[in-house]
């Protein structure tokens, strides 16, 4: 099958033509996520032609993902999210290049990666990641197109296109606190409208045509299909080089110091340590300790008086994302003796199983 013949509904389309689907072919995308954003602008990317196309991602497929990522099966539980989505695209457009990384987004590793691409795209719902990107941005001159989802309201931008305003100058508190998906809840529907409409603006970028969302913010609420455009300025109070990124960083992420889930089997009987489940009471696997408190991570700053400040404290979630957000706001409250556990749940359960089977 030929490229004409794949491409030929969009290549008609004046704005586009030869000349723009040769632009698509050439461009390079980078998508920060495979999540629910990820799962919906990857596949139109691909379907459309794009290139190249990066996802950088260090988390596997949950059952609970399924619901609204709806490029993953059900056979890909407890697979790598990059992976699966690497192998969505072959099919569905071989003529693509993915690069699929599975790693976490860090201080160290994101100048590098978003030097290799043109566009980058956030489909995250972790608020430092995204303080992340788009300081990477700014030091490498790169747009980034932003998503976000609030149970059933999603908002959608360009930032640093072309020199324009940036996430920090919409949002210039770093230290504010934000819910994700795991914890506020959301409909599948949400992301997918959100997702469609970062994935257009790429689209729009590389072709060069349309109005695109620089130096404005879309709102749109699904259960009243109402959306607004709001107008924001440029603000030069904040400066970021390559030294001060590399520094600022570095400290952020010394932060958090971490435990493995093999080494956690070595304290689970020690009555000094408690260990702190931030996972909604609902979510699986079960894990229950001798010495152990669950409050999800939307509750923590409210139920912050169950916890000793002066206690040992490891502290899990499902795939220890949450666990190093709690750490952070309990360090900001003075809670000295943390570590995440690495891997979460999902790393302990086989581990404790295994555990049980020795013991028996």
């Amino acid at each position: 099958m030929n490229a004409s013949s794949r491409y030929n509904r969009q290549i008609i389309l004046p704005e586009i033509g030869e000349t723009g689907q040769y632009k698509l072919l050439k461009s390079k995308v980078l998508i920060i996520g495979a999540g629910g954003l990820g799962a919906v602008i990857l596949p139109y990317l691909a379907a459309a032609g794009v290139g190249e196309i990066g996802i950088v991602d260090d988390d596997v497929v949950e059952l609970s993902n399924l619901q609204r990522q709806v490029i993953y099966k059900s056979s890909s539980v407890g697979k790598y999210k990059v992976e699966e989505a690497k192998a969505m695209i072959a099919a569905l457009n071989p003529d693509v290049k993915v690069n699929a990384i599975a790693k976490k987004l860090s201080g160290k590793n994101a100048i590098s990666l978003f030097e290799k691409y043109d566009i980058v795209v956030d489909a995250t719902d972790n608020l430092q990641i995204k303080y992340l990107i788009n300081d990477a941005c700014l030091i490498t001159d790169k747009p980034m197109v932003y998503g976000s989802i609030f149970r059933f309201q999603g908002q959608v931008s360009v930032f640093n296109y072309q020199n324009g305003p940036t996430y920090r100058c919409l949002y210039p508190d770093e230290n504010s606190s934000s819910v994700n998906c795991t914890d506020a809840g959301v409909i599948g529907i949400s992301v997918g409208i959100i997702g469609m409409l970062q994935a257009n603006e790429v689209i729009k970028m590389i072709l060069e045509t349309g109005e695109i969302l620089s130096g404005k913010i879309l709102v749109y609420n699904v259960l009243n299909n109402e959306q607004q455009k709001y107008d924001f300025e440029k603000s030069d109070s904040f400066v970021i080089d390559r030294s001060t990124f590399e520094e600022k960083y570095s400290q952020k992420e010394n932060r958090v110091e971490e435990i493995s889930a093999e080494a956690v089997l070595d304290q689970i009987d020690n009555e000094a340590v408690l260990f702190l489940d931030v996972r909604n009471e609902d979510e699986l696997p079960k894990i229950t300790f001798r010495n152990s408190l669950q409050i999800p991570l939307i509750n923590l700053e409210n139920e912050i008086e169950k916890l000793d400040s002066n206690q040992t404290i490891y502290v899990f979630c499902q795939s220890a994302i949450r666990s190093k957000i709690a750490v952070e706001l309990l360090q900001k409250m003075n809670f000295k003796n943390l570590k995440s556990v690495e891997g979460g749940a999902l790393a302990l359960k086989p581990l404790l199983e295994e555990k049980v089977i020795v013991r028996d």
